[in-house]
């Protein structure tokens, strides 16, 4: 039964500290803003932590859409439901939950399809490029606010469609689990999901990064036998060690280019491939590192700045070439599975995080990762 003031509650405009970011290129600022209460079939969730990903760097200083600003960014969070709107009935009041920049409306072609986690009524139909859609409740200094992704967690409080929330287990560590909101499940998943790396393979994951170190686990966990790290910092390899790798690969240590290096190391080629840079030119080097015949290669880094290419006899000679959105992962159903995933000990979260600061260090957070000194920085956005 709903309460007189949980329904007075969900009236109010709440006022709360959101880290805003102004324009392109210039470090966010912490404001107060205002928040409105759900409308219709949404949710306004307190947000617990979150974790700062590479597209909100590459929001704030390399995608440089001006129609994307002012905007809260964010996607990668967890919190409790404070209160919901008309409409809504699988959430209530108290629930832990974790916001979804891809949404399962369940209704779409997109989503009754067993072959995509996409969704029709996604934020990102009408504004894939300004990566926000112009419907926020969200203003401060009596400006509207954009959301990022349609989520928008380094704010306090945030609202989201319940097509894209998904409902967790009571006893999830919200500092923890906000992991699986993004990167984590974004680099898991295109290993199961997109690659289907199979028992016994060999696969080559570019880029030991959050994302490149969750590819690792899932090639681990699906069963390969040997695992390549690939990257340009040694450092990074007793870090890939922990979540799987047999081999690391430096290559600026070889006068070969990395896939020839990687095809004398594997008899051909490697049997899988995953791209986690978002750089086009190790793009095409992790197609070319795949054997002949069957080598499948996925794309899981993020860019939009540049285009692409390979020859052609790549592909003609049996090669695929893949993307992978969100680790394939449809999230309202396959998130709670994650979560207790990681409670049961079946993958790991813990080993991710390198750093933990508050909202208003937000800005170190993203020098942090512009500077690739963390692996998965958490930040405590509310008590």
């Amino acid at each position: 039964m709903v309460t007189k003031s949980l329904l007075f509650s969900a009236l109010m405009v709440i006022k709360c500290q959101a880290a805003v970011a102004w324009e392109p290129n210039v470090p966010m600022v912490i404001e107060e803003i205002e928040v409105a209460p759900p409308q219709k079939n949404e949710i306004r969730i307190k947000v617990i932590a979150t974790g700062v990903c590479h597209s909100d760097l590459y929001h704030l200083f390399e995608g440089k859409h001006k129609d994307g600003f002012p905007a809260v960014l964010g996607h990668e969070g967890a919190g409790v439901v404070e209160s919901v709107g008309p409409g809504v009935t699988e959430f209530k009041p108290g629930d832990k939950v974790i916001p979804l920049f891809v949404s399962q409306c369940k209704e779409c072609r997109f989503c009754k399809s067993p072959k995509t986690n996409l969704c029709e009524k996604s934020w990102s139909t009408e504004r894939y490029a300004q990566m926000s859609n112009t419907d926020t409740r969200f203003s401060c200094r009596g400006k509207p606010v954009l959301q990022f992704m349609g989520t928008s967690t380094f704010s306090e409080y945030t609202v989201l469609n319940q097509i894209a929330v998904a409902k967790i287990h009571d006893d999830a560590p919200l500092n923890r689990v906000c992991l699986l909101g993004c990167g984590i499940s974004t680099g898991y998943g295109a290993a199961i999901n997109t690659a289907k790396v199979e028992p016994g393979s060999v696969c080559a994951v570019f880029g030991m990064g959050a994302v490149g170190l969750a590819a690792v686990m899932g090639c681990k966990n699906a069963g390969a036998s040997r695992i390549i790290a690939v990257d340009i910092n040694e450092q990074k390899f007793e870090k890939a060690k922990v979540f799987g790798a047999t081999d690391f690969v430096n290559p600026k240590a070889h006068k070969k280019p990395i896939n020839e290096v990687l095809t004398d190391m594997t008899n051909g080629g490697v049997d899988y491939s995953l791209e986690c840079v978002g750089n086009v030119a190790v793009m095409r080097s992790a197609l070319e590192s795949c054997v002949k015949g069957w080598g499948v290669s996925v794309l899981v880094g993020w860019t939009d700045l540049h285009d692409f290419s390979a020859r052609p006899i790549q592909l003609i000679a049996g090669k695929t070439w893949k993307g992978s959105l969100f680790g394939g992962f449809k999230g309202k159903d396959s998130i709670p599975k994650l979560v207790l995933d990681y409670m049961a000990g079946r993958i790991k979260l813990e080993e991710f995080v390198t750093h933990t600061v508050s909202l208003e260090q937000i800005n170190d957070a993203i020098q942090l990762m512009k500077t690739g000194g963390c692996i998965r920085t958490i930040v405590n956005v509310s008590k």
